[in-house]
């Protein structure tokens, strides 16, 4: 049987050939005049080749190394300008920088330095390459955190639209008890009454607060609706309550009858559901982490087109 080295060997090899046996090196790709080799591609390729080498046909292989090749390569060429872009408005990593991500890093496994340097070796790596390889890392997390994380923002709001969602597709039903008080618009009325008695909602809205709402709610028509499921009010009503936590009033809200003011008093998903604020932090996490990712496309998308990238492979 093959071992896993002499299969990366014959990988290698066959990929020279495909290129020319005389080829030792040569340029791939240049980003705004700078070059990748193709010694660089062969390097990033090496830990997925035994994957290529699996491949039952000589065919599937070159197929597959081509994919393969193809890949890393755009990879390299998102890399060089990332790091060209932080060369030019002044993003550094400094030794310091790598060394409290290794520590880090260390400590999250609770590991000594002899088993990090173990855990290294086990895997291929010479310190060098991982601080190297590191390095870079951290470039791109510095240049993606200066340039995306400001066009990223997650409401409260979506979160919560995403932790019903969540709770609807365990076949949990969303429930909440709302008081409610209306400032009524007559039936014909004008444009000019309405908005008048939109105004008169207003005014109101800004008076109320969870002490008082409950005896404005009695003076002036409305009171407890009870326990409600979603689906039981008409959608342009219950819309603006699902967005309510337990405790807030809403702003006026047109109906049929005139303008709603609601007052969330409770809302629960379920019995045996986790809680909003249980779920929050997760939910959040996971919400940003994906808006990152589509941002940070879009962003790298932005500065290929603004570069001159050859590609020669």
């Amino acid at each position: 049987m093959i071992s896993r080295l002499a299969t990366i060997v014959l990988v290698i090899a066959i990929t020279a050939g495909s290129a020319g046996a005389d080829v030792i090196e040569r340029v791939v790709a240049t980003v705004n005049n700078e070059a990748i080799f193709l010694s660089d591609l062969r390097t990033r390729a090496v830990p997925f080749l035994p994957q290529v080498a699996d491949a039952p046909t000589e065919t599937e292989r070159m197929s597959r190394l081509k994919e393969l090749y193809d890949e890393l390569l755009n990879f390299l060429i998102d890399e060089q300008l990332v790091r060209q872009l932080a060369a030019s408005s002044g993003i550094r990593v400094t030794d310091a920088d790598i060394d409290g991500a290794i520590e880090n890093l260390r400590m999250q496994n609770n590991m000594t330095e002899e088993q990090f340097r173990e855990a290294l070796d086990a895997q291929g790596f010479t310190i060098r390459q991982y601080r190297k390889d590191l390095k870079r890392q951290l470039i791109r997390l510095k240049v993606v955190n200066e340039r995306v994380r400001s066009r990223v923002n997650v409401t409260e709001e979506e979160v919560r639209a995403r932790y019903e969602e969540r709770a609807r597709g365990e076949g949990n039903d969303i429930r909440f008890r709302v008081s409610y008080l209306v400032v009524p618009v007559g039936e014909g009325a004008s444009a000019i009454q309405v908005a008048a008695k939109r105004q008169e909602a207003v005014q109101l809205r800004a008076d109320l607060n969870p002490e008082n709402f409950e005896a404005r709610a009695q003076e002036l028509g409305g009171g407890d609706l009870g326990w409600l499921t979603e689906g039981d009010l008409p959608e342009e009503l219950e819309r603006p309550i699902l967005a309510l936590d337990a405790g807030e009033i809403s702003e006026p809200v047109r109906g049929s009858k005139g303008f709603n003011i609601f007052f969330l008093l409770e809302r629960q998903v379920g019995t045996d559901f986790p809680s909003f604020d249980e779920m929050k932090q997760e939910l959040f996490r996971e919400m940003l982490d994906a808006a990152m990712i589509r941002q940070e496309k879009i962003f790298l998308d932005e500065i290929r087109r603004s570069a001159v990238i050859n590609r020669m492979l």
